[in-house]
């Protein structure tokens, strides 16, 4: 079981190069990551966008990008497009979002006539290293989905456990995050765990995968918490995958471990065809370096 982020890297470098398609590669941080991914061996690159602008950026970092495939587009939507038609037609193997909207990509990437939409659900899944834990944190979904029915809830947990299986995880624990443990009519997020534990129970999800719920938290990730509660769970203190309910907790628990828990990132949008890199402007290259070579494992496997 991969521990660091860091072994991302190791492992994509075993593994045939992947074509990279970034949609506007006019960005100083997503170009220094996707320069960093080439030099390693992860990808060959693509650069759709601002080429002048981009060619500055690489100038004033010192970086070559002379060896890449570069296609000149001012227009963002028309890079978007480019971009999710370069990886339907073959020509690249995933997409990373570079300097523009989120929703202008996705809407390429949802296009009936050339995108990438399959019957699934777009969902957002982020990777933390966290000092205090022991093992990766899989959190979904906080960048995506505001408020998701219990049938999106599925597709979200299935869309996390590609993720994980991507990563080599054979057993995969889920907690169904809730405030509190109990089911409680008037709190839907219980509500939703609760249905998420029987479905696990009856078979529905991929054989290991164990999904518990509702659980608050601190039962999810401390051992300690679930014993002084007297709660015993399989799951407990030892989940891979955090489910939130709603958009609002995801984002929250995520800048946590960012911002107060010194943690490191990866971060992915999957239920397309291929696995999109999104992340944070705000994120570092290492976390965008982190996230290529995440996407770069999971579309080995489609």
């Amino acid at each position: 079981m991969l521990k660091h982020l860091t072994d991302l890297i190791e492992n994509a470098k075993g593994q045939a190069k992947k074509k990279l398609a970034v949609a506007a590669c006019q960005d100083e941080e997503v170009l220094k990551a996707v320069h960093e991914a080439a030099l390693i061996g992860i990808v060959e690159p693509i650069l759709i966008g601002d080429i002048e602008k981009t060619e500055q950026i690489a100038k004033e970092l010192g970086l070559s990008i002379e060896a890449y495939e570069r296609i000149d587009v001012k227009d963002l939507a028309e890079a978007a497009k480019i971009a999710v038609k370069h990886v339907s037609s073959g020509k690249s193997d995933f997409i990373m979002k570079g300097l523009i909207d989120t929703s202008i990509l996705l809407k390429e990437v949802l296009s009936r006539e050339y995108g990438l939409r399959t019957d699934s659900l777009l969902s957002h899944v982020m990777i933390y290293e966290v000092p205090a834990y022991h093992k990766f944190v899989f959190l979904t979904d906080g960048g995506m989905n505001l408020e998701p029915n219990l049938e999106d809830k599925v597709k979200i947990v299935k869309n996390a456990v590609k993720v994980c299986k991507s990563l080599g995880y054979e057993k995969i624990k889920v907690a169904a995050i809730a405030a509190k443990e109990k089911v409680n009519p008037k709190m839907i997020a219980t509500i939703h765990a609760d249905e998420l534990k029987k479905m696990s129970e009856s078979g529905l999800f991929e054989d290991g995968v164990i999904i518990d719920g509702p659980l608050a938290l601190d039962l999810a990730v401390s051992k300690e918490a679930a014993k002084i509660k007297g709660y015993n769970s399989e799951v407990a203190g030892d989940a891979d995958i955090l489910l939130v309910p709603n958009i609002e907790t995801g984002n929250g628990i995520g800048k946590s471990l960012t911002y107060f828990a010194n943690s490191q990132s990866a971060g992915i949008v999957m239920g397309a065809k291929v696995p999109i890199v999104l992340v944070s402007r705000a994120d570092s290259h290492e976390a965008k370096l982190y996230s290529i070579a995440l996407g770069s494992m999971i579309s080995e496997l489609n």
